[in-house]
């Protein structure tokens, strides 16, 4: 078995998008974390996966059946990908200083490059993680470019120039 540095080494290599998945608890209070593990999983249904570490504070409010919110962040919104991947420190909310509106009734980053919104299927054990199961039930995207998370630093996606 390899070691916990060879592995996050690797990786680190490994592009990854990044998107602040959000949730509202029953008493209208926003909550919200900054996911790079989103990825698709099915065309029928429209599923998605993300992951979420076992103590992350909210994972306690996205049980099968909640609504969950999905911001594909864009290239210019890296201080926001930094600003939701800190641990709360309450009072204040990792919302506090960010723009943000209810959209179907979930946080949402209006300068996102994308937003999908769904409803939590089933939650499947994946080591210190628990990798949630979603199915869409709306979606939007954007011209914008996408924010990814790669060697440990952001950037964006370059299209390579085509041969001729």
């Amino acid at each position: 078995m390899i070691d916990r540095e060879t592995f996050t080494e690797l990786m680190s290599g490994v592009c990854a998008p990044v998107t602040v998945v959000t949730a509202t608890t029953a008493d209208g209070r926003p909550h919200g974390s900054t996911v790079s593990s989103f990825a698709s999983l099915s065309l029928d249904p429209p599923l998605v996966s993300f992951a979420l570490d076992r103590a992350s504070g909210l994972l306690a409010h996205l049980r099968p059946g909640d609504r969950v919110g999905v911001n594909i962040l864009g290239a210019h919104q890296q201080e926001v990908a930094s600003t939701f991947a800190r641990r709360r420190q309450e009072p204040r909310s990792k919302f506090d200083g960010v723009t943000w509106t209810l959209r179907s009734g979930l946080p949402h980053l209006p300068e996102s490059a994308g937003w999908a919104a769904g409803r939590v299927e089933r939650h499947v054990d994946g080591g210190d993680h628990v990798l949630l199961l979603v199915r869409l039930e709306e979606a939007e995207s954007t011209p914008a470019a996408p924010l990814i998370y790669a060697r440990r630093i952001f950037g964006t996606h370059t299209p390579l120039a085509v041969a001729s």
